[in-house]
């Protein structure tokens, strides 16, 4: 422990690096993560585009567990965009009200269909553009579908995990999603995109907590410049701290 923490002072006087000293670092990371969770992968279960599109819909401010709970039945009565626009949206709420906020997201799935419907065929389109059209879909949505349903290496998922953990590893000092993955983007090559906010969620759930990260056996620390503060708040906690 001790030598652990003398490593990260030393890392820690580091942190004014350069450009080029950070995307070795983040070339380090990324490859250390990829032999700690080998089988990282999206959390979400789903057989086609439309089901990973709905499910994402529903993960917000929900748990995946509690997704994967709910879709099998959603998706088993209404298989596809067509049955889902037509659905009874107060059915629709029931079969999705242990996920949260149900009603807002019943109507981003029915008015998400009714567009497809119109304007795709059914299909879930291949552009940020035409994804972040539909309701309920930011970049952050549009990013797991493209990534994930079709393998297209648009941009890196940020959610609360991603953010926390690349603040903590010095990736970005970035509040905003969209900075966060600006900034995580000009770091990692664009085809592992996808990948790295699978392996940062596999770390910030198994590790790197919220709360109290277990820095003491963490494969990272002597990467990581926030090795060793579980006695501050997480990046996160600071953020809402200062905008309250």
């Amino acid at each position: 422990m001790v030598s652990l923490m003398t490593k990260h002072v030393g890392l820690k006087r580091k942190l004014r690096e350069t450009a080029a000293a950070r995307r070795k670092r983040c070339d380090q990371i990324l490859a250390l993560l990829k032999k700690m969770y080998p089988d990282a992968h999206c959390a979400l279960d789903h057989h086609s585009p439309l089901e990973l599109l709905i499910a994402t819909i529903l993960s917000a401010q929900c748990t995946d567990v509690r997704v994967n709970m709910v879709t099998p039945v959603l998706f088993k009565q209404f298989p596809d965009a067509a049955s889902l626009a037509a659905a009874d949206i107060s059915h629709l709420e029931d079969i999705i009200k242990s996920t949260g906020f149900f009603r807002a997201k019943a109507k981003s799935i029915q008015q998400t269909a009714r567009h497809l419907m119109a304007a795709h065929g059914g299909e879930v389109p291949r552009s940020m553009e035409e994804l972040t059209a539909l309701r309920g879909v930011g970049r952050k949505t549009a990013n797991v579908v493209l990534g994930n349903a079709f393998g297209m290496q648009i941009g890196v998922v940020v959610d609360t995990h991603v953010g926390r953990l690349a603040r903590r590893l010095g990736l970005s000092q970035q509040d905003d999603p969209e900075k966060v993955e600006k900034d995580l983007m000009a770091l990692i090559p664009p085809g592992d995109w996808t990948l790295v906010s699978h392996l940062l969620i596999a770390h910030g759930r198994a590790v790197c907590a919220a709360r109290k990260p277990a820095c003491e056996k963490c494969q990272l620390v002597q990467l990581c410049p926030s090795a060793f503060q579980a006695a501050r708040p997480p990046p996160d906690a600071q953020v809402r701290k200062s905008s309250s």
